[in-house]
């Protein structure tokens, strides 16, 4: 006749912790990138649209109908240029007129338009953004 183990009970005195793993969120706070940018000399203001909202912060407020349009504008004809001309990704666009200059990014699913007078480097504002 075969024997039959009798299961053993293991008692331990300490209880076994799991190791506590920290997930850290990006700190990826755009409102607070875009106050430092904000503060920069010679920023005129940006416009932050998300699929249901907008934030604008200009200091010309009569033009923001006008700054809204261009902003816009400008993300969809570079969404389409991209896409007709198999562009891939674009990480961001710069128009350039006679005294000011637009940088527009999209971040997730945030689109970023910052205005700036023409003589700021709008690369250091895209590092401080991004």
């Amino acid at each position: 006749m075969p024997l039959k183990k009798k299961a053993q009970e293991l008692e331990l005195e300490e209880p076994i912790e799991t190791p506590k793993v920290e997930v850290k969120e990006p700190t990826n706070d755009i409102r607070a990138r875009l106050e430092r940018v904000k503060s920069r000399e010679g920023v005129i203001g940006y416009i932050l649209r998300a699929s249901t909202s907008a934030s604008v912060d200009l200091k010309d407020p009569s033009k923001i109908i006008d700054y809204a349009i261009l902003s816009a504008a400008a993300l969809e004809s570079g969404e389409s240029l991209s896409r007709d001309f198999s562009l891939g990704k674009i990480g961001s666009i710069v128009l350039e007129g006679k005294d000011a200059k637009m940088l527009s990014v999209k971040i997730r699913e945030q689109k970023l338009s910052v205005f700036m007078e023409k003589n700021v480097n709008h690369n250091a504002i895209y590092k401080d953004l991004v």
